[in-house]
C-alpha cells in the first residue's frame, strides 16, 4: 500500500485491513485511483498466493467499490465506520486490538508509518524497494490534522460503543484476539457475503449535497453515453467527460477538463 500511494499520487488518511477484505479512505487527486487499486491488488493477490501455497484467484471477481464521500463530516463518518469495523463484526472489542493493519487516528499527520519489505515473494534484487514509508495526511475540509483526529476518535468511540452494545443485546461477545489470529487462512464465512444488494457511489448525510453529486454523476454518464455512441457510429473528434478513465488510458480519446 505504502509503495502503490507513493507510485499513483494517492493520498491515505484511513485504513483497515481484515481476513477477508480490506477498505481504505483516501484523496485521489491526480484522477488515478483505478490504477492505484489495479497495482495494489495485483500486488497484494500474488504476494500472499505465494506466501500460502495457492494459485487460485485471491480476490472476488467484481469490482472494488468505490464511494464518493461529499462533505468533511462524511469524511469523519466514513473512516470512523471502516476503522470500527472489526468491532462491528464482533472481533474485537475496540478497533485497537485488532491484529491486522489498523491506521489510528492519532497516526494522522503524525511521523510516515516506515515498514520493510516481506521476505517472502519479492526477489533481494527486484524493483521493490526494501523500505517504503506511508503517511496518512489528514483529508481536505479540515483545519488541521489534530482537528480531524479528533473527531474521528469521538466517531470511532460511538460506534465502538454501539456495536459493543448491540452484541449484548443479542447476548453474545467478541471472538477475541487469539481466537482471530488462530482462523485458518483457507476458511471462509459460512453465509458468504450478501448479493444483490444496492452498490451506492455517493455517500453523504446532507440531502441537497448528496442530490448535487447524485446529479454530476448522472450528467456523467449520460455525456460517457452519448460519447461513446457518437464514436460508435464512426465520429472521431468526440470529447469525452472529465472523469472517463479506460477510454483515455488505453485509447487516449480527448476528455473535456475537469473544471
Amino acid at each position: 500500500m505504502a509503495v502503490a500511494a507513493s507510485r499513483f499520487g494517492i493520498l491515505v488518511h484511513a485504513f483497515c485491513v481484515l481476513s477477508n477484505h480490506f477498505h481504505l479512505v483516501v484523496s485521489d487527486p491526480g484522477a488515478r485511483l483505478p490504477a492505484f487499486e489495479q497495482y495494489l491488488d495485483s500486488l497484494v493477490a500474488r504476494a500472499i498466493n505465494a506466501s500460502l501455497g495457492r494459485w487460485e484467484s485471491f480476490w472476488a471477481p467484481s469490482s472494488y467499490s468505490a464511494v464518493a464521500l461529499v462533505s468533511p463530516s462524511d469524511i469523519v463518518d466514513k473512516a470512523a465506520y471502516v476503522l470500527a469495523n472489526p468491532v462491528a463484526a464482533g472481533l474485537v472489542r475496540t478497533g485497537r486490538e485488532w491484529p491486522g493493519l489498523w491506521s489510528a487516528p492519532e497516526q494522522v499527520g503524525a511521523e510516515p508509518l516506515h515498514v520493510r519489505r516481506p521476505r517472502f515473494f519479492f526477489r533481494p534484487s527486484g524493483s521493490m524497494p526494501e523500505t517504503a514509508d506511508l503517511e496518512l495526511s489528514p483529508p481536505p475540509g479540515f483545519g488541521s490534522p489534530a482537528e480531524f483526529s479528533a473527531q474521528l476518535s469521538e466517531a470511532l468511540a460511538a460506534l465502538e460503543q454501539a456495536a459493543t452494545g448491540a452484541l449484548e443485546a443479542e447476548g453474545r461477545g467478541f471472538m477475541g484476539v487469539t481466537r482471530v489470529l488462530a482462523q485458518r487462512p483457507f476458511s471462509r464465512p459460512a453465509l458468504g457475503e450478501p448479493r444483490r444488494k444496492l452498490n451506492p457511489r455517493v455517500a453523504g448525510r446532507d440531502k441537497w449535497k448528496r442530490i448535487e453529486a447524485l446529479g454530476r454523476l448522472v450528467a456523467f454518464l449520460r455525456g460517457y453515453r452519448a460519447a461513446w455512441a457518437a464514436m460508435r457510429r464512426g465520429a472521431r473528434d468526440v470529447l469525452f467527460p472529465a472523469g472517463t478513465y479506460w477510454l483515455r488510458v488505453a485509447h487516449g480519446v480527448p476528455c473535456a477538463g475537469a473544471g
